[in-house]
C-alpha cells in the first residue's frame, strides 16, 4: 500500500532543531516513508491514496513515553474501554508502557513480576488499537531478580523497567537491581518525586536518584508531587539521565526544570509525556496541553517542545520512529492551527497555548482518520483520494 502526501506546510523531522523536510511531499510505502521531496515531482496515479494536505503542516506521530497499559485497550484504574484508540485521535501514534503496575492483584514475587512483563509484552506484540504501536512489558523491579533474570527478559522481548513501586523498602536497594538491569540492556525507567500509591516510598529525590542512575527520571516534574527545586538543579547539573516531564505532573517544576535544561544547554535529554491514565485520568490530549502549556509560558521553543515527544524520545529509547526520514516508520500527523486560534500556524498556536487541531493521523502508512474527535477543528481540511480512500468516508 503506497500513500502520497502532497502540499505540506509549516514541518518538524523531530529533531531537536525542528528541521523542516526538504520539500512539501512525501510517500510511504510498506510501512516506511521511502520518499521526501515536491509536490510536483509526485504521481498520483501510481499510488493507492493520496492525502492533499491543503497547506496543513507535518511531524512525527508523537510518543508517549509514560502510559500505564494492562492488558488490551482498557484501564482497570479509571475503568475506561478504549483509551488507547483515544489517544491516537490526540496525535499519539506510539506508546511505551510505564510498567503494568495498575494490573489488579499484580505479583511481587521475581517469577511473578517477570512472568507479567512476559505476557504484557506479548498482549501487545502485534495488537494496534487505532494503528497505535504500543511497546508493553516494563518489569516492575522488585527485590530478588537477579542479573539472570534480567538477561531472560531481555531474550523474551521485554526491554523496559520500572523502579519505585513495590515491596522495595528503601531508594537506594535499587542500586544494585537498576546496574544489573542496564547490564541486560534494559531501559531502566525510575519514579521521581513524592509517592503517588499508598504503600510506596514516599519520596524518591535527587539524593537517591543520582546513586540509582537510572536511563530516564520518570516524571522529574512530580507525579503528581515534585521534588524541592534544589534537587532539580541537581538532576540537570550532575547527571546524565533523561529527565522527563508530564501533564500530570508539577506546572511549576516543569518551567522550572525547562529553564536549567535550556540555561546548560541539555534539551536532548528533555522528554515530554503524559503519565496516564492514572488518578489524572484517561486525557488524549496530554502531550499538547503540556506543550502549548511550556511553549506559551516561555519554558520551551515549540522546535524542542516537538523533539520532546518525538525525536528525542526515538534517541533516549532506541526506537526507529519518532523521526521524518526515507527508511523510518511512517508515522505522522498533519495539522494546523485550530479555528478562531490568534496563531496563523500549528507553531504559532503552541506559542500563543493553543492546541492544534490533527487533522490526519499516519500510521505504518495508512491514514487512521481525517478528522481528530478530540484535538479542535483545524482551519485546513485534507482531501483524500484514490482507490483506498473509500475507507475513509465520513471518518471523524
Amino acid at each position: 500500500m503506497s500513500l502520497a502526501i502532497t502540499s505540506l506546510g509549516l514541518s518538524h523531522s523531530g529533531d531537536l532543531d525542528g528541521t523542516p523536510l526538504a520539500g512539501d511531499a512525501l510517500v510511504c510505502d510498506g510501512g516506511v516513508i521511502t520518499w521526501i521531496g515536491d509536490s510536483s515531482d509526485v504521481d498520483a496515479g501510481v499510488h493507492d491514496t493520496v492525502l492533499d494536505a491543503n497547506g496543513a503542516g507535518v511531524v512525527p506521530g508523537l510518543i508517549d513515553s509514560h502510559v500505564h497499559v494492562t492488558f488490551g485497550d482498557f484501564t482497570p484504574r479509571q475503568q475506561t474501554v478504549g483509551f488507547l484508540e483515544s489517544y491516537v485521535h490526540g496525535g499519539v501514534t506510539r506508546a511505551l508502557s510505564a510498567s503494568e503496575v495498575h494490573v489488579p492483584g499484580r505479583p511481587k514475587d521475581p517469577e511473578g513480576v517477570k512472568a507479567l512483563a512476559v505476557a504484557a509484552q506479548r498482549a501487545f506484540q502485534h495488537f494496534r488499537p487505532g494503528g497505535m504501536t504500543v511497546h508493553a512489558g516494563s518489569v516492575i523491579l522488585e527485590p530478588g531478580l537477579t542479573l539472570a533474570d534480567f538477561h531472560y527478559l531481555r531474550e523474551q522481548g521485554v526491554w523496559l523497567a520500572k523502579g519505585g513501586f513495590g515491596a522495595v523498602r528503601s531508594p537506594l536497594d535499587y542500586v544494585d537491581l537498576v546496574r544489573d538491569a542496564r547490564e541486560a540492556g534494559i531501559v531502566v525507567t525510575v519514579h521521581t518525586g513524592g509517592g503517588s500509591i499508598p504503600g510506596t516510598l514516599e519520596r524518591m529525590d535527587a539524593d537517591a536518584l543520582l546513586k540509582i542512575n537510572p536511563n530516564v527520571a520518570f516524571h522529574a516534574n512530580g507525579g503528581p508531587t515534585a521534588m524541592p527545586p534544589g534537587h532539580n538543579e541537581r538532576l540537570v547539573t550532575q547527571s546524565d539521565m533523561a529527565l522527563q516531564l508530564v501533564m500530570a505532573g508539577n506546572l511549576r517544576s516543569s518551567l522550572e526544570l525547562c529553564g536549567l535544561i535550556r540555561e546548560h544547554g541539555q534539551e536532548s535529554r528533555l522528554l515530554i509525556a503524559s503519565d496516564t491514565p492514572t488518578g489524572t485520568g484517561v486525557v488524549p490530549l496530554a502531550l499538547w496541553h503540556l506543550m502549548a502549556e511550556l511553549v506559551s509560558l516561555d519554558g520551551l521553543s515549540w522546535q524542542t517542545a516537538i523533539a520532546a515527544a518525538t525525536g528525542n524520545v526515538s534517541r533516549i529509547y532506541g526506537l526507529d520512529a519518532g523521526l521524518l526520514e526515507v527508511g523510518r516508520p511512517a508515522d505522522l500527523l498533519v495539522l494546523d492551527a485550530p479555528l478562531g486560534s490568534a496563531g496563523g500556524t500549528w507553531a504559532e498556536a503552541l506559542e500563543v497555548g493553543d492546541i492544534p487541531g490533527v487533522c490526519a493521523a499516519i500510521t505504518d502508512g495508512v491514514v487512521r482518520f481525517t478528522r481528530s474527535r478530540n484535538t479542535p477543528a483545524a482551519r485546513t481540511n485534507v482531501t483524500v483520494s484514490g482507490p483506498a480512500s473509500a475507507a475513509l468516508t465520513g471518518s471523524h
